[in-house]
């Protein structure tokens, strides 16, 4: 038994017609990567992939960089996918901690990683996004007959590394269980069948785009688009060809400004999913009033994949997350005591489940710390539930500003400071204060040709706001730093800010 590979590749073998369709409209079927997925296999045993053994990749995301990971379940061997916006340096990092026997990277990269993987003694091979490098010439001359080998369901499939943006990143172990558990509750939950189409613009060394998006549609046999890259008018031209889309915040903003994004031409859709960072109430109600559609957002960590989803049946609340998925239990704790909280207080939110992973590569003793004796998983999230069970993400426990022995949440400021007149959006955070500890402040995003006065801003907030929550001082910048999947890099900010009070 191979419980990923029977369950998502194995069925691909029968089927003739496509599974996914490359930018330039070819379709690729079933068979033929499953073939490919045997092919590459086999290459790698070739380069003396082991089961248990990992196998980095680095490179642009394609068919064949797809295939490339389920012939890592078909071998056993563990897939660590990362970003190709990853410098050598950071590189030298995750090869170093990973270890792994094989390293595929683009092959603009290949010179300037060879010296790394040469004095780890790592074997090294490209692969293109046009169907080239020395992985796929390598896989052509191979068999695509390749048996699974068998994996107990609680075997290691892939480890994914956090963003890092707290400190140096970790490898979360996510195991066959952890993932199809969780394919089967978003199946469920969202209603996928194999008459759906996915518009996939998401990369694919990230669980958002590889473990939600392309297991929901292997796993109900369905069909995908398959985007290199999100670009608004590429994708407002497939969405006439798909049912579903599953994007990042970000994309949704960008879509709304396009002047064919209406009620017409996206009446044939089913289903816009929004996850990886928090979608604005704004954005929600504005996509609903524009389209007709109402996004669902949903909430996941790549520790845990996907906890929590808004109703696909019922009211989609904007600013929540929903509830909890099948088989999932949520609960939220005083970050003082560690006991339960009641309604609408806020407090940390723990997980327990088949979906949470199975601890932190090479990190026994941070594993430790994030799990408690009962099993539950610190997620480090701050949340609150209302009287109707929705969960609502606050922000993050390492965001908590505490000024003058006063504890305060970024996104209940956030969600004041963006419903000021001119403002597209913040973040609020808190940097050194002499007399207070810390101190709020934030940087917020001006909507174009607006005049601001920061001046302005603090005596509103003044009014809607306790004194101790208000932001110090108010800073403009053209647009918030984010990571790849559109989350604010709030230590970016901090860095940037960090004396402001210390220089006063």
């Amino acid at each position: 038994m191979n419980l990923l590979f029977d369950a998502l590749v194995v069925p691909l073998k029968t089927r003739s017609r496509g599974v996914l369709q490359r930018l330039d409209g070819s379709e690729i079927s079933g068979e033929e990567l499953f073939h490919l997925s045997g092919q590459i296999a086999n290459t790698l045993k070739n380069s003396g992939v082991l089961p248990d053994h990992r196998v980095a990749m680095q490179t642009e995301k394609s068919f064949e960089a797809l295939a490339l990971y389920l012939a890592c379940l078909r071998i056993g061997a563990l897939f660590v996918p990362l970003n190709m916006a990853y410098t050598t340096s950071e590189m030298e990092y995750f090869l170093t901690d990973a270890e792994p026997t094989v390293l595929i990277c683009a092959p603009r990269t290949e010179v300037e990683l060879n010296e790394l993987c040469r004095s780890r003694k790592i074997a090294i091979m490209t692969l293109g996004d046009n169907q080239d490098g020395s992985l796929i010439e390598a896989a052509r001359q191979a068999s695509g007959v390749c048996a699974a080998v068998d994996r107990d369901v609680d075997d290691l499939a892939a480890i994914l590394y956090t963003s890092g943006t707290t400190g140096r990143s970790k490898g979360a172990m996510l195991s066959h269980t952890n993932l199809l558990s969780n394919t089967d509750s978003l199946v469920k939950a969202w209603r996928f069948t194999s008459e759906d189409t996915l518009l996939h613009a998401l990369p694919i060394y990230h669980a958002h785009g590889l473990f939600v998006a392309v297991h929901v549609l292997l796993r109900v046999q369905g069909r995908m688009i398959f985007l290199p890259k999100f670009d608004v008018d590429l994708v407002i031209d497939k969405l006439s060809h798909a049912t579903s889309f599953m994007g990042v915040p970000t994309f949704y903003t960008r879509l709304l400004t396009h002047t064919k994004f209406n009620k017409e031409y996206l009446g044939h859709m089913r289903l816009f999913i929004s996850g990886s960072a928090p979608l604005l109430a704004e954005t929600h109600r504005d996509f609903e009033a524009k389209t007709g559609h109402c996004i669902l957002e949903r909430y996941g960590m790549t520790e845990t994949t996907m906890n929590t989803s808004n109703p696909y049946e019922g009211e989609r609340r904007a600013g929540t997350v929903g509830f909890a998925l099948p088989n999932i239990e949520l609960r939220i704790v005083s970050l003082e005591t560690g006991e339960m909280l009641p309604e609408n207080e806020i407090g940390q939110l723990e997980v327990r489940g088949p979906n949470v992973f199975q601890g932190y590569w090479r990190m026994p003793e941070k594993t430790a710390d994030e799990f408690c004796d009962d099993g539950f998983f610190m997620t480090g999230d701050i949340a609150q539930k209302d009287q109707d069970g929705y969960i609502t993400i606050v922000g993050r426990s390492k965001d908590l500003v505490i000024s003058g022995g006063y504890n305060i949440y970024p996104k209940e400021i956030e969600s004041e400071v963006d419903a000021l007149d001119g403002i597209l959006e913040s973040a609020v955070f808190g940097v050194p204060h002499c007399d207070f500890g810390e101190a709020v402040i934030a940087v917020v995003v001006v909507q174009q040709n607006f005049q601001v006065d920061h001046k302005a801003l603090i005596e509103q907030l003044q009014k809607r706001l306790a004194s101790f929550k208000c932001p110090k001082r108010i800073f403009s910048v053209d647009a918030l730093p984010r990571n790849t999947m559109g989350k604010v890099q709030k230590n970016v900010l901090r860095q940037r800010f960090e004396t402001t009070f210390t220089k006063l």
